[in-house]
């Protein structure tokens, strides 16, 4: 049928992308309204920038472009995976500046930043130097300030623009400590979290969140993740700063001005899936934790899973809204997680609006290991975004026999539900360790009070190597991640039939929209198709893998990429229906945004489109913004 161009409404809000999830809390949703879905299908790019490839990686890291750009003082900010920082004009796409900061990213398993992040110094004038600063992290955790308007680095941050997060955390190795995610700003401080490398060894740096003052880079306070009764100053290593070992936080937090709390997710304490070696360091892991913004204490702590030994860790930024309740609205948090499920918290005491109950999960049997005998789950099922429980009847192929040899595989390992524990043997892990939800987190409609989450329902094979014989298995070619200084190494791989795709029955990606008041599925639909990972005619819309978030906007869109098939999509938010979708040069595994910067100015959506090398998908460097046609 033939359309012609819609005309354009310029009657709507503008609003700008401040921070990496749009607000200071992350709820990803946009005011603007130029862009519905009655002229979506108009949709058209408008400029690409190229942020440059990543050269020179190690054959086991993966590059990617998983950057969400930001907006500020009129102009456009991204990062590269390897830590190229770029200014660009918003409405042209040309470079305005661009730096290249050093980094040795070596025995990094990804290559890759998340964002970038704006200060305003109020300690500098207008117009000065770094009176803005743009501030990222590097993969080899040192924090980085640049000035907004030229790209010089900022001479009274640290050492003359850098703070080196290093520097008093004891004995450490390449690749031990790295920065992904952007750092928050709240009051006066900046805050940054970092990672710690998975299942390296049992000893390892401290996982310590710390602010420091956003003109002079200078410490203000710094929290470590210890159980009640241990102090760093009490129970630190001779000579060191922090007690060791103890759990880290890698995926972006957020901040609420108001309340003055800064929102934690947490990781696990070392290693991934031996508790038996932590010596009681796991208080916090898997946690959303509430720090108060000017002194670091813990104000609140709520646990979405007990002693993880399951890589169930919080990879999802704490997402901030108000909850209209019988009693009034209530500052509320949903915390996305691993194994899919959704909590909704309090956001000011961390208390669960819905709710949660404890279930009776499987014991251990290896010698020494005591996991937690229950687990929190929450109470209405429309908060878990998990399929139910596989079975033998889940297994499933595009024929007979990889069907069959998925079965074998099922019958070969242990399962006994989300929290089965790890073995010898080998288990079953549902959702993988990639999770339901992942770094995207959710996104949530402020309008219209629904929560959308794009998961993966994806599992893996997981087994248990004892020390002894990982010399031997790694010599006849398995990939064994050795954990020194633990009784185990692990294997770890997607569980996936002889064709290649996953042994349990589609969709597996979903996107799901949810009635937060009401506490209701509003719809649920597979997300993504087999094309790019399977040939012609095989492309089948049955939900496919997917990594990245989504972006709404208050004219009832949801924008999403993510998916393996390389398309970027434009859903309507009461339906669950495509109403738009683009191809990408490149795998879209990142989050999109919005902005409109003027009143006789046009929206544009935009997103980078970098791809995974573990997802299959395309690589790439092109950011690519869409806007509806001009002069229409």
């Amino acid at each position: 049928m033939f359309r012609t161009n819609p005309t354009i409404d310029f009657s709507g809000p503008v609003a700008s992308w401040d921070y990496w999830g749009n607000d200071a809390g992350g709820s990803r949703y946009s005011p603007l309204t130029q862009i519905t879905p009655a002229n979506v299908w108009a949709l058209k790019p408008v400029w690409t920038y190229h942020v440059g490839m990543v050269e020179g990686t190690p054959q086991f890291s993966s590059p990617t472009l998983e950057a969400t750009p930001i907006v500020a003082e009129n102009r456009l900010y991204i990062c590269s995976g390897n830590g190229r920082i770029a200014s660009i004009n918003p409405e042209t796409g040309k470079e305005i500046w661009a730096v290249q900061p050093r980094s040795d990213n070596f025995s990094t398993y990804l290559i890759n930043c998340r964002g970038v992040t704006y200060a305003r110094d109020v300690e500098v004038e207008k117009g000065r130097l770094c009176a803005g600063k743009i501030v990222a992290g590097t993969l080899d955790g040192r924090m980085l300030a640049f000035d907004s308007v030229t790209g010089r680095s900022c001479p009274a941050f640290g050492a003359n623009g850098v703070v080196d997060l290093k520097r008093d955390l004891g004995k450490y190795e390449r690749g031990d400590i790295s920065i992904s995610s952007p750092p928050v700003v709240i009051g006066t401080n900046i805050v940054t979290n970092n990672r710690i490398a998975d299942n390296i060894r049992t000893d390892m740096p401290a996982g310590v969140i710390r602010a420091f003052d956003i003109h002079t880079g200078r410490p203000t306070w710094s929290w470590n993740a210890l159980p009640p009764g241990m102090s760093d100053k009490g129970d630190a290593p001779k000579g060191e700063a922090f007690v060791r070992s103890t759990p880290n936080s890698w995926a972006p937090m957020s901040v609420d001005p108001a309340l003055n709390l800064v929102y934690v997710p947490m990781g696990n304490a070392p290693p991934d899936h031996i508790a038996a070696h932590r010596k009681g360091l796991d208080y916090y892991s898997s946690a959303v934790v509430a720090l108060d913004a000017t002194t670091g204490k813990v104000r609140w702590h709520f646990n979405t899973v007990r002693k993880d030994v399951w890589d169930y860790d919080v990879p999802s930024q704490p997402v901030l809204f108000d909850l209209p309740t019988a009693n009034g609205t209530v500052p509320a948090l949903a915390q996305a997680t691993k194994i899919g499920h959704i909590f909704i918290l309090d956001r000011r005491t961390g208390r669960p609006l819905s709710p949660v109950e404890e279930r009776r999960v499987p014991a251990s049997r290896l010698p020494g290991e005591k996991l937690s005998p229950t687990q929190p789950f929450p109470a209405n099922p429309a908060f878990i975004l998990r399929d139910p429980d596989l079975s033998d009847s889940d297994m499933w192929g595009f024929t007979p026999y990889d069907k069959y040899r998925c079965k074998q595989a099922f019958r070969s390992h242990d399962y006994a539900g989300p929290f089965t524990p790890p073995s010898t043997r080998g288990w079953v892990q549902f959702p993988s360790f990639m999770g339901a939800s992942n770094w995207g987190s959710v996104s949530i409609d402020r309008k219209r009070g629904i929560l959308i989450a794009n998961t993966n329902q994806v599992p893996a094979i997981m087994q248990l190597i004892p020390q002894a014989d990982i010399a031997r298995r790694t010599a006849a070619g398995e990939k064994i991640i050795p954990t020194k200084g633990a009784a185990y190494g692990l294997s770890m791989k997607p569980f996936l039939s002889p064709f290649g795709a996953p042994c349990n029955r589609p969709p597996w990606g979903r996107l799901t929209a949810i009635d937060l008041k009401a506490g209701k599925v509003l719809w649920n639909v597979p997300l993504g198709t087999t094309r790019d990972q399977a040939p012609f005619p095989l492309w089948f819309k049955i939900g496919v893998p997917n990594m990245g978030g989504t972006m709404l906007t208050a004219s009832g869109l949801i924008f999403i990429g993510a998916t393996t098939d390389q398309y970027f999509r434009a859903y309507d938010v009461r339906t669950g229906k495509v109403v738009w979708r683009a191809r990408l040069p490149a795998g879209g595994q990142a989050t999109p945004m919005t902005y409109r910067l003027t009143k006789n100015g046009r929206q544009y959506v935009v997103i980078a489109a970098g791809g995974h090398k573990f997802m299959g998908t395309g690589l790439g460097d092109s950011l690519i913004a869409y806007a509806l046609p001009d002069g229409s």
